[in-house]
């Protein structure tokens, strides 16, 4: 038995595309672009904030500028070092990581320190010294790390930063830009490993055999002084100025302010942070599972399916921005069974003032076995045996789940 041939009604999936695109143009044209509130200055050469869990952009000034970073370098070669490394590997200190100028935990040559105890010293003593150590144990030279520090920003998206050494002393060819680091912080304090180290404070290592006793204390103030300061990376030499990339969770919603060469980076930080925090929040915009209605199926024992959304999403958005996001819908206008649960068959888009912000898959929600001649011999078959379980859903669909068709 084939389908019926009847004409089929619009995809579902269709009409609910043109109804969200209609109300998405109301939207636009009762509140228009909205009146934002000012975006602060900062004393600094490039500043961004951002949203670190999708990259958004809150607010920025000359965030395509490469600049060069000193020590906030050191978010990368941290980064490396949790992901590459075994952190309780002890390491035996080498001659080239000793006497680095700038900042140092005092490293001794022949001395023994796990790879924990040098991210530490790298990330709140700032320790140079630890820096080249951390390059030497995970790229076998500095010049090989900085090539697994560059492969690495091209991965997280930072396409104009150029790392020549692990540490951030000064060289012409080593730079970023605020919106490159403002990434790379955004994909560092995503692992939770790093995130923690970065949010200590204060730390004590013990004296040893091989080691004196070391006190570790950050030089990252955003975490004394600023409500839900998390992190990240301070940084200063007379080429590059102050630098900071500073994070902080409120409400589920984790900033990144990235500030270059900027004297008063703690407090232009904090502005930066307090501007996001006080005029954004996370927002749910769709939910995984949400119902995206119906596409037709040809040769199925059933004429459509029912289509869900794949993920939920969730933006950085102002309460004005939340009622302005326009959904695009596009989907197949038709299956062919069979047809699995959970095949994509099209996207959900997210825009605002005309700039995609997320993507979602929809996907089919449930089996359609193809309308065959062994199918329907197969369900014969297993209905006059009477094997218990014999019915899909599709057939509950089909037949009815009452047995009997009297009404209890």
């Amino acid at each position: 038995m084939q389908n019926s041939s009847r004409p089929r009604k619009p995809s579902r999936c269709r009409r609910i595309t043109k109804r969200i695109c209609s109300l998405a143009l109301a939207a636009g044209c009762l509140f228009g672009g909205g009146a934002q509130a000012a975006a602060p200055s900062t004393s600094a050469k490039a500043h961004v904030l951002m949203e670190a869990s999708t990259g958004r952009v809150l607010a920025s000034k000359n965030a395509e500028e490469k600049l060069p970073m000193a020590s906030t370098t050191k978010v990368m070669t941290g980064l490396l070092a949790v992901e590459k490394g075994n952190l309780d590997e002890i390491i035996t200190v080498q001659k080239e990581a000793v006497g680095q100028e700038g900042s140092s935990m005092y490293l001794r040559e022949g001395e023994r320190l796990t790879l924990r105890e040098l991210v530490y010293g790298l990330m709140l003593a700032s320790g140079n010294d630890a820096a080249v150590q951390i390059a030497l144990h995970i790229g076998g030279s500095v010049e090989n790390f900085a090539k697994m520090m560059n492969e690495r920003a091209r991965e997280i998206g930072a396409m104009n930063t150029n790392f020549v050494t692990p540490n951030g002393l000064p060289n012409d060819d080593h730079y970023t830009t605020a919106y490159d680091l403002a990434l790379i912080s955004s994909a560092a304090m995503q692992n939770a490993t790093f995130r923690e180290i970065v949010g200590t404070k204060s730390m004590n290592l013990e004296a040893d055999d091989d080691s004196p006793a070391r006190y570790l204390r950050s030089k990252n103030k955003i975490l004394y002084q600023f409500e839900g300061g998390n992190g990240v990376k301070t940084g200063y030499t007379k080429a590059a100025g102050k630098c900071l990339s500073a994070g902080a969770e409120r409400g589920g919603m984790q900033l990144i302010a990235v500030v270059l060469n900027d004297y008063g980076m703690f407090d232009d930080c904090q502005t930066l942070l307090s501007y996001g925090f006080d005029h954004y929040k996370m927002t749910q915009i769709a939910a995984k599972g949400d119902d995206y209605g119906e596409i037709p199926v040809k040769n199925g024992i059933l004429e459509s399916v029912g289509t869900e959304l794949g993920t939920s999403i969730s933006l950085p958005l102002t309460e004005e921005e939340g009622k302005m996001i326009e959904k695009k819908v596009n989907c197949k206008e038709e299956l062919v069974a069979p047809v699995k649960a959970g095949t994509e068959i099209g996207t959900v888009e997210f825009w605002l003032d005309g700039e995609l912000y997320a993507k979602a898959p929809i996907l089919t929600a449930a089996d359609v076995p193809e309308n065959s001649y062994l199918y329907n011999l197969w369900r014969v078959l297993n209905r006059w045996m009477g094997v218990p379980g014999w019915r899909t859903s599709a057939d509950s669909e089909v037949h009815g789940d009452g047995g009997s068709g009297v009404a209890a």
